[in-house]
């Protein structure tokens, strides 16, 4: 079993940043077979997908509201992912969840954005971005 705990949410202005971190305990897999994912949930409305990184961290993708403003690093040594998050906006606002899925292609450029594709889920982390 794994377990995920999220960390650093927070109150933020829009313009503003934030940096979370999510810490995997219990069961561990190789980097290669270990994908990284961030997911966020608005107020009333679905889960989305927010940033993913498989392959050691060599590998990075990011839904289009956050490119280039978003930015996942993964520590797999120390079994951590973080998020990045600048110049932040109101409709950023959600509970961020970060998830890990064992991958079997390795070495694949397969992009996991679905929230059932993930094994394991954090809590999640309130994050609110003010006008």
């Amino acid at each position: 079993q794994v377990q995920l705990v999220e960390s650093g949410g927070g109150l933020v202005q829009a313009g503003g940043s934030l940096s979370l971190s999510c810490t995997s305990s219990g069961r561990t897999f190789r980097a290669y077979a270990m994908g990284w994912g961030w997911f966020r949930q608005p107020p009333g409305k679905d889960r989305e997908f927010v940033a993913g990184s498989r392959n050691g961290g060599s590998t990075t993708y990011y839904a289009d509201s956050v490119e280039g403003r978003f930015t996942i690093s993964s520590d797999y040594d120390e079994n951590t992912v973080h998020l990045q998050m600048h110049i932040l906006k109101p409709d950023d606002t959600a509970v961020y969840y970060c998830a890990t899925i064992r991958v079997t292609d390795y070495g694949g450029l397969y992009y996991y954005t679905n929230a059932h594709e993930y094994d394991y889920w954090g809590q999640g982390t309130q994050v609110t971005v003010s006008s």
